[in-house]
């Protein structure tokens, strides 16, 4: 069978190059807005950081009241299981903060008074299980 007369087979067009579209410079609302923050499961563990901290404060200033009662109270021992309660507290309070903190999209940095307080309190254990002791 032959071609109809006018077309015969030839080489294939070219197709024309297509010209790429212009970058449009792009603000900075844009920008900001393309580098959406996935946070992945950080948020997540560090919360549970925080909870694991609070529960072995709790544990530590369970133990030191039941170590002084034990052995008799002494008004040296209740006075450091009542400032282990109260470094338990200040512990929590900073734990609780930055739980909060870390469900926003954005969470903050640990403030430097909430460092501060967290150190504070995790040396003040150390100082109450030295005085509980002796």
């Amino acid at each position: 069978m032959s071609p109809p007369p006018g077309t015969e087979p030839g080489p294939d067009p070219v197709p024309e190059p297509v010209p790429e579209p212009e970058e449009e410079p792009r603000s900075a609302h844009a920008a900001a807005a393309e580098t959406v923050r996935d946070p992945g499961l950080q948020p997540e563990r560090t919360r549970l950081a925080w909870r694991r901290t609070t529960l072995s404060a709790a544990v530590v200033a369970l133990l030191a009241a039941r170590q002084v009662l034990h052995g008799g109270p002494t008004p040296a021992g209740l006075t450091a299981v009542g400032l282990s309660m109260l470094a338990w507290l200040g512990l929590v309070a900073v734990a609780h903060q930055r739980i909060r903190s870390l469900s926003t999209a954005r969470p903050r940095p640990l403030s430097h008074r909430g460092a501060l307080l967290a150190a504070a309190c995790a040396i003040a254990f150390a100082g109450f299980a030295v005085a509980i002791v002796l």
